[in-house]
């Protein structure tokens, strides 16, 4: 596929707002341009998150009422270029949904940009249920967004389920995944990229990062979701590069900028800039944290990018992909928690093959046999669990493109030190469809469901993009749903509690 784009692509990315220039707007006064997102939802607030156009105050008003009846004002950040104007501040509710409208104020406090409104809700009390989806990977693969084709519809299709929050497995944006204008489908027709010149090249300065998220925002779908439904974010490999890990050099020809750590140090700004994701609540200010949402419903977020050893054969008595520190955290906040269910929410599964070239990218090493490498540490942290009998752990996760339901059990296994325990696969959100990947033994893992495309990169136009939906009732009863580009269940399970 060429790289090419024309001047009316570019005049219509411009004018939805990617990349908004003082001559295609209101001159007189600011303008949010990318909508209004929330995030890290916990008792009694969430965060809130805007862009505006120029420099300006982020101003929100919060009610418990649609109508913004007693309103409350909550003076945010100074959006200035250090950040790309972007802000994000915590806002508080009194009640279970909480609606805020956002304006951008100029910094004189003349004039005022014309207000964006969203909500969010709050955990529940003990007697109310929790729903919530999640997925990863967007605009991978070459296949960015398609107005003629509805845009990225499997967030409308989510945002049909109602569900309490998103929680967004990684590859959040593909920075190494330059878009063309056009693209040529198996049936003939064409598939029309929106392209912006952010998306024309792999991301290496900070501006071509930020513009990763601008693009993605561009999307009416997306837009409306985040203002309707408060996420959870974390990170892998393409909000960088694809399967980075520290200290790497690159070899591709792409890029100017060999230095992994440069690129990642780069990106992580604008991650954070874009994102709403409350680095107070990250151990080290940058991804895992936990997240309780309620009587039954515990979120563990891990980070298996930042702190793994290099990609390679992934053997010999001690890998790393957590690193010791969030290792510890992990096995400490699940035995803590006193949540029914306890998520972790990663980044990679553990008992699928997902090579890097000749190495290997996650935590399985393909080998029959006692844990090795990475998978040691991984057994290390589920043989904790078990010793501290933590019960009720759930797995959830992305990037493989496909969709599945995993199950893993000691009497399966080469590791027997483990409780039996499940492991959820969805995704893509938005990007080329591939898989189903073998499966490492080491854990025991049977694939109890799989839906996977019949070629890899299948475009979204023939489906295969996927989200799961957890739901969490009153009783604390777990029923778990994989569900179709559409909102159509796949395949669902129900899990009883253990005590």
């Amino acid at each position: 596929m060429r790289l090419r784009i024309d001047r009316r692509t570019l005049l219509r990315a411009a004018a939805v707002g990617a990349l908004a220039a003082p001559g295609l707007v209101r001159a007189d006064r600011p303008v949010l341009t990318h909508g209004v997102q929330s995030g890290d939802v916990v008792r009694g607030s969430g965060l809130v998150w805007a862009r505006a156009d120029r420099p300006s105050r982020m101003v929100v008003e919060v009610s418990e009422d649609a109508g913004f009846a007693h309103a409350r004002r909550v003076e945010g950040p100074v959006l200035t270029p250090d950040t790309d104007f972007t802000g994000k501040v915590r806002v508080f509710g009194r009640g279970r949904t909480v609606h805020y409208r956002v304006t951008a104020e100029d910094l004189d406090r003349r004039v005022a940009s014309d207000p964006v409104t969203g909500s969010f809700r709050t955990p529940p009390a003990r007697q109310e249920g929790v729903r919530f989806v999640w997925s990863g990977d967007v605009v991978g693969q070459g296949w960015g967004i398609d107005r003629d084709r509805g845009g990225m519809r499997i967030f409308r299709a989510m945002a049909e389920r109602d569900p309490d929050f998103f929680l967004h497995s990684g590859d959040t944006v593909y920075a190494d995944g330059p878009l063309t204008e056009t693209v040529a489908l198996p049936d003939g027709s064409t598939w029309r990229n929106l392209v912006t010149p952010e998306k024309l090249k792999v991301a290496e300065t900070l501006t071509e990062f930020r513009g990763q998220y601008a693009y993605n925002l561009l999307d009416e779908n997306l837009r409306a979701f985040a203002a309707a439904v408060p996420q959870v974010n974390q990170w892998d490999d393409h909000e960088v590069t694809n399967n980075w890990y520290p200290g790497e050099l690159l070899a591709d020809d792409r890029y100017t900028e060999k230095r992994v750590d440069v690129l990642a140090e780069r990106a992580f700004r604008a991650y954070h800039e874009w994102v709403p994701l409350d680095p107070r609540r990250a151990l080290d200010g940058r991804v895992y944290r936990r997240l309780p949402y309620g009587a039954h419903v515990e979120l563990f977020v891990i980070d298996m990018r930042t702190y793994r050893d290099a990609n390679g054969a992934n053997t010999g008595p001690v890998g790393r992909i957590l690193g010791e520190r969030q290792a510890r955290w992990l096995v400490d906040g699940l035995a803590s928690s006193q949540a029914t269910w306890k998520f972790v929410a990663s980044d990679m599964p553990i008992g699928v093959q997902v090579p890097d070239g000749t190495a290997w990218e996650a935590v399985a090493n393909g080998a029959a046999g006692p844990p090795s490498g990475r998978e040691a540490e991984l057994a290390w942290v589920l043989s904790e669990l078990r010793r501290r009998r933590v019960r009720n752990v759930v797995w959830l996760t992305a990037d493989v493109h496909y969709t599945a339901a995993h199950h893993y059990a000691p009497e399966r296994a080469a590791f027997t030190e483990f409780d039996p325990f499940w492991e959820f696969v969805s995704g893509p959100l938005h990007a080329g469809a591939f898989g189903p990947n073998p499966l490492d033994p080491t854990f025991g893992p049977e694939a109890v469901f799989v839906q996977a495309p019949p070629a890899p990169n299948t475009s979204p136009a023939q489906g295969f993009q996927h989200f799961g939906e957890v739901e969490v009732a009153p009783d604390g009863e777990l029923r778990v749903a994989l569900r179709g580009q559409d909102g159509r269940e796949l395949w669902s399970t129900a899990l009883p509690t253990m005590a």
